[in-house]
């Protein structure tokens, strides 16, 4: 298994921007400040997050890759801009790519977990 490689002054926390002001099978975030985003994608370590959503809102996240059914996000309950109230929710993470010097995560199914 690849180690944990700190991001940018040994970084704990990563940011991953989304396109969408939710999460959803299928939705995409992109992790910056990955030191190796290639031994990252190919096999992923847990990480903390920092989501901002495209409503600008932002709110912790944790990449965890130990989970017995692969990959999960947990997300905690937050608001999005407009007032929505999102729930705590996990998810299984369905692929990570590489793009450049960031890594693609691709939502997958909502996780019992």
């Amino acid at each position: 298994m690849t180690q944990p490689c700190p991001g940018p002054a040994g970084a704990t926390t990563f940011l991953a921007e989304c396109g969408t002001t939710h999460l959803f099978p299928g939705a995409r975030c992109r992790v910056h400040g990955l030191q190796d985003p290639a031994a990252f994608a190919a096999d992923p370590w847990p990480v903390e997050l920092e989501l901002r959503l495209s409503d600008d809102v932002v709110t912790e996240a944790e990449l965890r890759t130990m989970d017995a059914v692969g990959p999960v996000l947990t997300v905690p309950a937050y608001t999005t801009g407009a007032g929505t109230a999102i729930e705590a929710r996990t998810w299984l993470i369905r692929e990570f790519t590489r793009r450049g010097d960031d890594v693609e995560l691709t939502v997958g199914s909502r996780s019992s977990t």
